[in-house]
């Protein structure tokens, strides 16, 4: 590697001391956690048990378009495009725009959702804060309408905004949608990012027989029937 080179010229040449490849500190490898995700029934549950049509229209935005909780609480009335049929997300992470499918169900959501709004101030999910009349709601607002939720279904994985993310890569994924299309939806720069959820996709474990069902099992002694 170029890098031990210059090293071992730094400290036989320059630094006229002992060079050997062993007093190198290794590199320390990150342990990368796999995901939580969400089953479709969970989703279905814990969008069933929002609080209220607010919270409900979160969860769903973030399940229907896989978005990260900064980039809903800056969408603006103007960026669903009901003629093109795409939420576009304005300076998502790493300052790139990109541009998401808006499902139709999604779309009869947000309209009864923003005409019950009674305070509009140019934001899609505006601040209910007197103090920030101005704002959109904040990540901890999303944060908390998830947490909300996820008691109110009953259920026992740790859930979070990001796990809607998470699933919504997951079950495209199980659907047949290729790793190209999910990373452009996802608004992955790394496609490395985007290959963590072959890990999670149940899609090609189901193309292949469990070992186990493929024995032919016998009694058990004693004549007792095998739980085949």
């Amino acid at each position: 590697m170029i890098q031990t080179a210059a090293l071992r010229f730094l400290f036989l040449k320059v630094l006229k001391r002992r060079f050997s490849r062993d007093d190198l500190p290794l590199p320390r490898l990150l342990r990368r956690q796999v995901p939580i995700v969400l089953s479709r029934d969970e989703v279905a549950r814990l969008i069933a048990a929002s609080g209220n049509l607010r919270h409900r229209t979160i969860l769903m935005t973030l399940y229907s378009t896989g978005m990260r909780r900064s980039e809903l609480c800056h969408l603006r009335p103007e960026d669903i495009d009901k003629e093109r049929m795409v939420i576009r997300i304005r300076q998502g992470k790493g300052g790139k725009d990109r541009e998401v499918p808006l499902s139709p169900k999604l779309l009869d959501q947000l309209r009864t959702y923003y005409r019950s709004l009674k305070r509009k101030n140019g934001w899609l999910f505006p601040s209910q804060q007197m103090r920030h009349p101005d704002q959109p709601i904040t990540t901890k607002a999303v944060w908390h309408a998830c947490r909300e939720a996820t008691r109110r279904a009953s259920i026992s994985k740790p859930v979070h905004p990001h796990t809607l993310r998470h699933s919504f890569a997951t079950h495209l994924l199980d659907s047949g949608a290729e790793l190209p299309v999910i990373q452009v939806l996802l608004g992955h720069a790394d496609p490395r990012d985007t290959m963590i959820y072959l890990h999670l996709s149940t899609r090609q474990l189901r193309v292949a027989p469990n070992p186990l069902d493929t024995l032919e099992l016998g009694s058990l002694p004693g004549g007792e029937p095998s739980a085949s």
